[in-house]
């Protein structure tokens, strides 16, 4: 699917997020561990971006890591993400990015389980649910 980037000025993102959003997501700020709205969450759906409604995740996906975040094996299929390094912290870590908005959604770890190996840590306020009722 081809779809647009979402570009707006720094003052249009600041009217449209929360503070804790604006933060996260284009700040590369992080939420406190264990403290996210979908850390345990287990309904059915489909994850966006909060800021653009690019579709991330699926709740299919999402596995309990223990670590205090969201966390995915995989993005939906046909999705596209931006890794980046990020060397911030005193830390070697890939950053998350959502193509559309270019915002910062998290860190991908390859300490996840199979089949991909791969743990997508996402920060709740970073992300909106869709839910899905079709089970």
């Amino acid at each position: 699917a081809n779809v647009e980037r979402v570009v707006k000025t720094e003052e249009e993102w600041r009217k449209l997020l929360t503070l804790e959003q604006y933060y996260i997501l284009r700040e590369k700020g992080t939420e406190r561990p264990f403290s996210g709205k979908f850390y345990m969450h287990k309904e059915k759906g489909i994850y966006t971006c909060a800021a653009c409604g690019y579709e991330l995740f699926s709740s299919e996906q999402k596995f309990d890591s223990g670590c205090g975040w969201p966390s995915f094996t995989r993005p939906l299929p046909g999705t596209e993400i931006v890794e980046r390094n990020d060397l911030s912290h005193g830390m070697v870590r890939t950053e998350v990015r959502s193509k559309l908005a270019d915002s910062h959604l998290g860190h991908v770890f390859e300490d996840g389980p199979a089949p991909t190996g791969l743990r997508y840590c996402m920060n709740s306020a970073s992300l909106k649910l869709i839910p899905r009722n079709d089970e």
